[in-house]
């Protein structure tokens, strides 16, 4: 539990007491890749902090098409904030993509926590700007850059995730087919 609560800090500090109240409210599992811990369509009742291993959170359109919205690798949070929030019935699918431990808070006990421990307010409300900050970005990328500038911001972002995850899984992510993602790889590992 020592990542998560190194992930707090990063923002705000918790006393030893605070820090135990804060593990207890948690349950921990480990997945096998392929697992999926929402379905589009459910209500998400918890946020998940990832250990190790790899999440991904996607959607599929009316014509089955995949569209990657976002990765968690270790120290990273993931939920679908729309459902996880509103309470109501959501898009997406959360899916383990190798092997993972993952950290379960549900909606209940971050509410209880709040109450118990005013700062983690401020700390969840700070991942909640970081997310809609980083969310805004790259939509504005996908408006305005070309995919090879997409692909490059990807990497410095996932930069460990470019040999792990499907390809076809990071052409959704920056917005392209799998063919034009091969043709445009192809193309930089040439230069």
């Amino acid at each position: 539990m020592a990542l998560i609560l190194e992930n707090i800090a990063k923002h705000v500090s918790l006393t030893p007491e605070e820090q135990a109240l804060f593990l207890s409210k948690l349950e921990t599992n480990t997945y096998k890749a392929k697992t999926v811990l929402l379905n589009a369509g459910e209500v998400c009742k918890h946020s998940y902090f990832v250990n190790s291993g790899i999440l991904r959170s996607f959607n599929i359109n009316d014509n089955i098409v995949e569209h990657v919205l976002s990765f968690a690798c270790e120290g990273w949070w993931m939920s679908d904030m729309y459902s996880y929030f509103s309470q109501k019935p959501g898009q997406l699918f959360i899916e383990v993509l190798e092997e993972a431990e993952v950290v379960s808070l549900s909606k209940e006990n971050q509410e209880q926590l709040y109450l118990e421990i005013p700062k983690l307010e401020r700390f969840f409300r700070i991942l909640i700007e970081n997310s809609l900050v980083a969310n805004q970005q790259r939509l504005m990328d996908n408006l305005s850059l070309p995919a090879e500038e997409r692909f490059e911001k990807f990497t410095k972002k996932y930069g460990t995730l470019v040999h792990k995850v499907p390809q076809k899984q990071i052409a959704s992510f920056i917005g392209v087919t799998p063919e034009f993602f091969s043709k445009m790889k192809a193309r930089l590992l040439k230069k």
